[in-house]
């Protein structure tokens, strides 16, 4: 059983990411929620992002600047060092929902296996666009498991927060899609899976290169194949396929 007052590890991942990053860690200093440890992971960023975070050092748990071998690098390097009993990622440009944010969640159902909701939407100016479920095919379901997203994700990666012995590490093998392969492996390790009544993350759509989301939705079918298998995961894809040219038309 965690203790009555949990602590929430933040693990922000940041490269080159001067524009937004200040904002994402305002976000976390101003929950009013205190117990929280905050780590920030950066790449050894060119820009002017070490001295945003040097600036804000005192408020920091831990945080490391060095070159890594990609995002799900710099993720499992938070993971190592985070010591809290929940773990949430909150990336470059990503924030939280609301300055109650994490007080409302732990409020709202203590000692869950997980918590998971529904994730706000912005452009790049930051003004709201919709709510993920408005714009996806997918929504997330009440009773989430390691089932539900055979057909997608059904529950965005920055409003996923897990108890820390329950997470994985992200799977090195994958370089685009493994935050969908982290959550299935994760739930499969979860019992009391908690769906918030309001957004926990808010992040912005920016664009995806035409190359890019070609591989993603490659490595994404393999990661669902290897957790569905090649039969219903063949049939799954035939079943989005045929929902989305429905919607185009």
């Amino acid at each position: 059983m965690i203790s009555e007052n949990p602590i929430l590890s933040v693990i922000t991942v940041v490269y080159n990411g001067e524009k937004y990053v200040e904002e994402t860690l305002l976000s976390v200093f101003n929950q009013s929620y205190k117990h929280i440890e905050y780590i920030v992971i950066d790449g050894a960023s060119k820009d002017g992002t070490v001295d945003i975070i040097k600036k804000h050092q005192s408020k920091l748990s831990k945080w490391i600047s060095e070159p890594d071998k990609g995002l799900y690098d710099a993720m499992n390097k938070g993971i190592k060092l985070a010591t809290g009993d929940y773990l949430a990622f909150l990336n470059a440009s990503d924030v939280f929902a609301s300055h109650d944010t994490i007080e409302k969640m732990f409020a709202y159902k203590p000692n869950a296996d997980c918590y998971f909701s529904d994730t706000k939407i912005t452009n790049d100016d930051g003004e709201y666009i919709a709510m993920l479920s408005e714009l996806s095919h997918n929504k997330a379901p009440e009773n989430l498991n390691w089932k539900s997203l055979q057909r997608g994700m059904t529950v965005c990666h920055q409003s996923f927060i897990v108890k820390r012995e329950l997470a994985t590490n992200y799977n090195m093998r994958y370089k685009i899609a493994a935050d969908i392969d982290w959550v299935i492996r994760s739930l499969k390790n979860c019992k009391t899976n908690i769906l918030l009544p309001f957004p926990i993350a808010q992040f912005r759509a920016g664009g995806v290169s035409q190359s890019r989301f070609k591989k993603g939705m490659k490595e994404r079918y393999t990661i669902l194949q290897s957790h569905y298998g090649v039969i219903t995961n063949f049939f799954n894809h035939v079943f989005m396929f045929t929902r989305f040219v429905f919607k185009r038309r």
